[in-house]
């Protein structure tokens, strides 16, 4: 009744208005409840961005495969901003989102999306070397600075000085509402007229006709393009389509909260991350969130913490710090999916018409989300990557998954 609805009340494109759609697409418009122009799998944060921005002038379904979209990899997230985490690409992207986090459209979100979290990048003598040639980098020097272990130590007391050499500082870096920007992508998805269905496992793709048929709790969906949106299953969805695989490898990441220091003012402490990401900790709710930066491979599922990682990241904090872990309160994991480069990939698989790759977003899902949602939109409909994106160095070349096709592997599961 939902799509019946759908559709009643939405006004037909002509063809004219396709005809930046790639070859192949065109001729095949079938007209009824279960036909759409793209559909796409999965509704976490790439899903749901994605679709509200395609949604503005096509019909639009997405697929999820969880009760509640976000679940996973979304729902995880240590929710940092920084312009300077993450691989250049990701570097590139993230900068490009700044703008949308500190202004973003009228009515998205009821409160701010972002709030103020210095980065610190901490270094021992072993380390500095690196962490020097890291904070030199183009785009990393401009919008931060290197310290000295005494002004690290101002702006973290609990560092142990004789594990601390030098520092990395970010400013302007930022906490994520990383519920109120999915909220955000998803109202917008609806208020144009896209469709959500929730509870529904993908059981097969086939193309024919210039169109894919995407079978799901037994029902089948018409639409040119499919977008892979699918996080640590995007492997598994391609395998069901006879697409070949990107190589995605979903690693575990780890993390806990604890108590602070008794009396402690933490709120302005800033996010610390190991200069070799051996492990991070910030303040969050009035607790700190620990983690030992783990990423154990692992093949698609609702991934749980492990209690060895768990006590690793207790000695790597204790080790770092004068914190002291009695108790932890809370414990969870969540899966950070990477290709080989560990840069996204988003463009149409060059073998496999209307089959579009919107996976592999790592740990920079989150912060990357503006950005990556405007770029995969444009190329879904075979557009340039918008100039106010492109400006900051992203381009097509470096997200496309044909790049990938010489260290791709074969998925580790079928979907079930």
């Amino acid at each position: 009744m939902v799509a019946l609805a759908f559709f009643a009340t939405r006004n037909y494109f002509s063809f004219s208005e396709y005809d930046s759609i790639p070859v192949g697409i065109l001729g095949t418009r079938v007209l009824s409840a279960n036909a759409y122009d793209i559909v796409v799998i999965g509704a976490g944060m790439a899903g749901a961005s994605a679709a509200a921005h395609l949604a503005l002038n096509r019909r639009v379904l997405v697929l999820e495969r969880e009760g509640q979209p976000g679940y996973h990899s979304t729902g995880r997230s240590a929710a940092l901003f920084s312009a300077i985490y993450g691989s250049e690409p990701v570097r590139a992207l993230s900068r490009a989102s700044h703008d949308f986090f500190y202004a973003p459209p009228p009515a998205f979100a009821p409160a701010p999306l972002v709030r103020p979290r210095a980065a610190m990048h901490i270094a021992t003598a072993e380390q500095a070397e690196r962490l020097a040639a890291f904070g030199a980098l183009p785009d990393v020097a401009p919008v931060s600075r290197i310290i000295t272990r005494d002004e690290a130590l101002k702006l973290c007391p609990i560092l142990r000085p004789e594990q601390l050499h030098s520092a990395v500082v970010e400013l302007e870096a930022a906490d994520v509402d990383v519920h109120g920007l999915h909220q955000g992508y998803l109202r917008q998805l609806r208020e144009r007229e896209g469709v959500l269905l929730t509870d529904r496992t993908v059981e097969g793709l086939g193309h024919e006709g210039g169109r894919w048929r995407i079978t799901s709790n037994g029902e089948e969906f018409f639409a040119p393009v499919v977008v892979n949106a699918a996080g640590a299953w995007a492997d598994v969805i391609a395998g069901l389509a006879g697409v070949a695989p990107i190589g995605l490898q979903p690693m575990r990441r780890t993390a806990i909260l604890v108590e602070p220091p008794a009396g402690a003012e933490i709120d302005d402490w800033p996010m610390v991350i190991d200069a070799d990401e051996q492990f991070y900790f910030k303040p969050d709710a009035g607790l700190l969130l620990l983690s030992p930066a783990d990423e154990t491979p692992m093949a698609p599922c609702d991934v749980q913490p492990d209690e060895w990682d768990v006590a690793v990241a207790v000695d790597r904090v204790e080790t770092a710090t004068t914190l002291k872990i009695t108790r932890v309160k809370h414990r969870w994991a969540g899966l950070r999916s990477f290709v080989a480069d560990r840069t996204p990939v988003a463009g149409y698989d060059p073998d496999a018409p209307g089959f579009f790759w919107l996976a592999g977003q790592g740990g920079y899902g989150i912060q990357t989300a503006p950005a990556l949602s405007r770029a995969a939109a444009a190329l879904v409909l075979d557009q340039t990557i918008p100039a106010t994106i492109a400006a900051h160095g992203v381009n097509a070349a470096d997200l496309s998954p044909a790049r990938l096709r010489q260290t791709a592997q074969t998925p580790r599961e079928a979907i079930g």
